[in-house]
């Protein structure tokens, strides 16, 4: 007879050890490097550089060749406007007289007010004049392209055109206005100018005296003030604190709200007085260069 059936040996768990290999004490002493395995052995440097050298950090990336163009823009704090921006308004003049002389010329060909020829019309009235509006609405409308290119905001705004500051402060206003009249009140009876000046023979032509009134309180005083109020006076102002800053080795003061510049006293003193200079002497001629209306314009611009 057969004997019984050999048992099937049951599965062996693979964490326990095998019985072929004995499983071996676990030592006491310190792991090195020459007691591991070969096969650990071959994945460890030659020398131990590698375990006390620092990390790297990996190279950064190059910036993108073009900004994105929604990352902000980042602009320097810059005074405006300067004599920088003040030569650029004389060149953009050059254009404004240009495209007059070609307007002049045009009405010349055309005999408007009877005039023919260019002798004529320096002594017209007309001419004169609209010369004058012709160079003032030029120069101001390539101003108004140009400008806000290099400011990065308007015309007015960089040169603190504010009408509601104007408003607020209309009673100071209508006081300086009186008080220019006063001052000229005073000037023609101290020293009054000669009888027979430039400005007088204009006046003597017919029209002229409203033309004249016309023009003086509409194109005269607005592109003089931004000439002169609007660029001469803070590029000057802001020269002087500049001249000051390197002598002194001072830091350049602060911008005020909305960008603005802000001067210090005696740079708006120095500034005004010579913005007045610049102011009378351009009236000069019509006046024969008298000394009393040449000290009432100045004394006029410095209340202004």
């Amino acid at each position: 007879m057969t004997g019984p059936p050999e048992q099937a040996p049951l599965p062996q768990d693979p964490s326990l050890p095998s019985e072929d290999v004995a499983a071996e004490p676990p030592s006491s002493e310190p792991w090195t490097a020459e007691a591991a395995p070969e096969a650990e052995q071959c994945a460890l440097p030659a020398d131990n550089t590698a375990l006390t050298q620092p990390d790297v950090a990996p190279p950064l990336a190059e910036p993108p060749l073009f900004l994105s163009w929604s990352a902000p823009e980042i602009r320097l704090p810059l005074r405006i406007p300067h004599f920088g921006h003040v030569l650029l308004l004389s060149v953009l003049a050059l254009f404004g007289l240009l495209g007059a002389s070609l307007i002049t010329r045009s009405a010349l060909y055309f005999h408007l007010f009877g005039i023919t020829t260019l002798h004529q019309a320096l002594d017209d009235i007309h001419y004169a004049l609209g010369a004058q509006a012709a160079l003032y609405l030029i120069t101001l409308g390539v101003s108004m392209v140009v400008f806000p290119l290099l400011w990065h905001k308007g015309l007015f705004a960089g040169l603190q055109w504010n009408g509601a500051t104007a408003l607020r402060l209309r009673r100071r206003l209508f006081g300086a206005a009186s008080i220019c009249f006063v001052i000229a009140v005073v000037n023609g009876v101290l020293m009054p100018g000669p009888n027979d000046t430039p400005i007088d023979k204009i006046f003597r032509a017919p029209g002229a005296a409203w033309l004249l009134f016309v023009f003086g309180i509409t194109f005269a005083p607005f592109f003089e003030e931004i000439l002169f109020r609007g660029f001469l006076l803070p590029a000057l102002c802001t020269a002087c604190d500049w001249i000051a800053e390197r002598i002194n080795h001072t830091q350049t003061r602060p911008l005020g709200e909305n960008d603005h510049p802000q001067w210090s006293l005696t740079a708006m003193g120095i500034a005004s007085v010579l913005t007045s200079i610049g102011f009378s002497l351009m009236h000069a001629e019509q006046t024969s260069h008298a000394v009393g209306p040449f000290l009432l314009l100045i004394c006029v611009s410095l209340v202004l």
